[in-house]
């Protein structure tokens, strides 16, 4: 999966929840396919937020410095 801005996932994630509230019967497979992108949605998102909270850590020891 391309890594993707973090509001991007979050509203990809949104959109697969609407999607099983929305339906009235649910195909297994497709169902299973929409869980296996959320998940790695979330993975993604874990991770870009990693990212944001170590270049936080770094800008605010840079500020320090000053």
């Amino acid at each position: 999966m391309k890594k993707g801005s973090l509001a991007e996932s979050l509203k990809k994630l949104e959109g697969i929840t609407d999607w099983f509230e929305n339906q009235e019967t649910i195909d297994v497979e497709q169902a299973l396919e929409k869980v296996k992108e959320g998940v790695a949605l979330i993975k993604e998102s874990k991770l870009r937020l990693k990212e944001v909270e170590n270049e936080f850590e770094v800008v605010k020891k840079e500020l320090g410095k000053e």
